[in-house]
């Protein structure tokens, strides 16, 4: 499989949770069936019968033998290409009934495949292809099936579209299959392959790779079988006696004319497709758009077109909705996420919580959200510009586009979730959708105020002015009991109102005479008057609070010292993904949960909300974690509920230390 040896780390067994999910991700993927006919024969159709993969009321047999109960899972690690490009990912071993534990599955880059243990128990969960023998040989050394290496076709399976995986097999042994690989091209549309030039297939795993030599007691990789019964119904070949009997009368026919009787009379039904599913009883079969979307393995090309009409739903829903807004309800400019999660997710047909993993941006043939958004704005139908740092955002809309204006929007189809969990996501979506109608810190407004309380050495300035040594005062208060002791003690030094003369207690109290400033301002027996204000503001302790709208300073409990700011923290966790840290908005009147319900939205990020670590549980300190550098997402959030910029305090702990 790879030029080097994988380097698999510990094994450790698969929860029973874990395992449930994996198997039946399996299932949905690769489109397995299990027939109501033979429950203990697990066989997956090509094409399954409507459109989707089938989940029976009581499969656990077939998720058994897909992921065994006594599967393991661990990373690996190893190299692949001709530049020896450093790739991870995760092994999934088992054993069946009897036999040795090998790895059964692999993944890489978030997509499931399966090693020619599982194939050989499982037949037909992929599309089985054909080579020679000496072809198979070269491939199970690392070489790629090339197009005129590609037997017994066409036609080819219909499955075996571009990005699919696939099984191949030679025509010696037609029934076992030996390499995995992924198509490189649309095989199941090549007219010929004669001729033809370019990969086909490139390999991922064979029989006689590191994967499949591995095992905990060191034993040998297992020997393929002579055959494996399943597979022959898919890579049958038809004699030419059968083919001859095949034939209908128009094929036989050499001048094209049909000639003779007509065999079957070929009714309005059969042309339509009505009276297929007469059969079912009670209610109608699904239209054949809809059987299509559910628990399909879509190509390229089509999640390609499911998301261009869901961006362009979005954008004709949000026109009809606010027409009389001009620029219809969108506030420019619209960042990657807020397009991604307000005008594109909401619009995808996704039938299923399995369908979710096909539809996803990095399966688009545009890989990302920016090139995305780009290729909108080389057809003309918005206007984008490029940021720094690599983010794109949209400027403006043209919402009186072709393409907007004449879309016919589809029917949604609705989710398969349980009672509770769909009342449960419909209560969140509500509060991020509109976080004011919960959340009552929006548009709040708030006011800072620094308080001092006198200390001991200044209290003689604070009772010869007849004011409160106990009391809190602004520093404009401050400022006016210091005048009015100067114009008691008569301190103004002759006509320049600047400065004032230094009494005995003025002395004793502001200046110690440890400083040449001091000393200077003892000598000449003067002082300015700035000077003495912001000295009895220094001999006063601090204090703080904050006013939440028309609340007044008697209403609220000062606190002591310098109010603390609202932490903001980007760090890097896991590697090389950062991690956006919140902390400090509760003396902002700011609350954790609301907060971080809009900040999932908005970013299109997962968000959490722990206890900062260190703070009491008496008085916890509350934290938001938010997945991505969301440091813009955050300020406007704050700012929304009052908070200053000023107020807030960045910390990138993401940038290297200058050496």
């Amino acid at each position: 499989m790879y030029r080097k040896k994988p380097n698999i780390k510990a094994l450790s067994p698969l929860r029973s949770s874990d395992r449930r999910k994996l198997a039946e991700q399996i299932i949905a993927s690769f489109g397995i069936e299990l027939h109501a006919e033979d429950e203990n024969n697990v066989v997956a159709t090509e094409g399954p019968r409507d459109g989707h993969a089938t989940v029976p009321s009581s499969f656990g047999a077939l998720r058994n033998s897909l992921v065994p109960e006594n599967a393991l899972s661990a990373r690996f690690t190893t190299t692949t290409g001709p530049d020896l490009t450093q790739v991870s990912g995760i092994v999934y071993v088992g054993a069946h009934q009897g036999e040795e534990q090998r790895v059964l599955w692999f993944k890489l880059e978030d997509r499931l495949i399966p090693t020619v243990y599982t194939l050989w128990k499982h037949p037909r969960i992929v599309p089985l292809l054909h080579t020679s023998d000496s072809v198979l040989q070269r491939l199970k050394v690392g070489a790629d099936l090339m197009t005129p290496g590609l037997s017994r076709g066409p036609p080819f399976p219909s499955r075996a579209t571009k990005g699919s995986i696939v099984a191949i097999a030679s025509l010696e042994r037609p029934s076992v299959p030996e390499v995995v690989g992924v198509c490189e091209i649309d095989v199941a549309s090549l007219q010929k392959v004669q001729g033809a030039k370019g990969h086909a297939v490139r390999g991922q795993h064979w029989s006689g790779d590191e994967l499949w030599a591995w095992s905990q007691g060191g034993k040998p990789g297992g020997n393929a079988p002579d055959a494996v019964e399943g597979w022959d119904a898919s890579c049958s070949v038809s004699t030419p006696d059968e083919e001859v009997k095949n034939l209908t009368i128009k094929e036989l026919s050499d001048d094209g004319e049909e000639g003779g009787v007509l065999l079957s009379q070929t009714t309005e039904d059969n042309i339509t497709g009505k009276g297929r599913n007469s059969f079912v009883e009670g209610e109608e079969a699904a239209p054949l758009e809809d059987a299509k979307l559910k628990g399909k393995e879509f190509s390229t090309k089509e999640i390609d077109d499911i998301f261009w009409n869901a961006f362009l739903f979005g954008l004709h829903q949000q026109r009809n909705n606010h027409k009389q807004d001009p620029h219809h309800g969108l506030d420019f400019p619209l960042n990657q996420s807020s397009i991604i999660s307000s005008l594109v997710l909401p619009f995808l047909p996704i039938a299923d919580s399995r369908q979710t993993y096909s539809l996803n941006i990095k399966k688009t043939s545009w890989k990302n959200v920016k090139k995305f958004i780009k290729a909108f704005d080389k057809a003309k139908i918005l206007k984008s510009k490029e940021r720094d740092g690599g983010e794109c955002v949209v400027l403006d809309v043209d919402f009186e586009d072709p393409a907007i204006t004449n879309f016919v929007p589809y029917k949604l189809p609705k989710r398969e979730n349980t009672t509770a969990e769909s009342s449960s996501s419909s209560k969140s979506n509500i509060a991020a959708s509109n976080p004011s109608s919960n959340d009552d810190t929006i548009g709040q407004k708030l006011s800072l105020i620094s308080l001092y309380r006198p200390k001991d050495s200044v209290y003689p300035i604070f009772e010869a002015s007849s004011s409160s040594v106990k009391s809190l005062y602004l520093p404009t208060e401050l400022r006016s009991v210091v005048t009015s002791y100067i114009e008691s003690e008569s301190l103004i030094s002759g006509d320049d109102k600047r400065f004032i003369q230094i009494n005995p207690i003025i002395a004793n109290a502001i200046f110690d005479g440890r400083s040449a400033v001091d000393k200077e301002a003892l000598a000449q027996g003067r002082c300015r008057r700035e000077a003495l204000f912001e000295r009895v503001q220094d001999k006063c302790s601090p204090f703080w609070a904050i006013l939440r709208n028309d609340e007044t300073r008697e209403a609220v409990k000062a606190q002591a010292g310098t109010a603390s700011k609202i932490q903001i923290t980007l760090e890097t966790r896991s590697g090389n993904k950062t991690a956006t840290k919140v902390a400090g908005f509760e003396v902002f009147h700011v609350r954790s949960q609301p907060l971080a319900d809009e900040l999932q939205k908005t970013c299109a990020s997962s968000t959490s909300v722990n206890q900062q670590a260190g703070s009491s549980p008496k008085s916890p300190v509350m934290e938001i974690m938010i997945q991505g550098p969301q440091k813009d997402a955050v300020l406007q959030a704050l700012e929304k509920r009052g908070v200053r910029r000023t107020w807030v305090e960045v910390r990138d702990k993401t940038k290297g230390k200058k050496k």
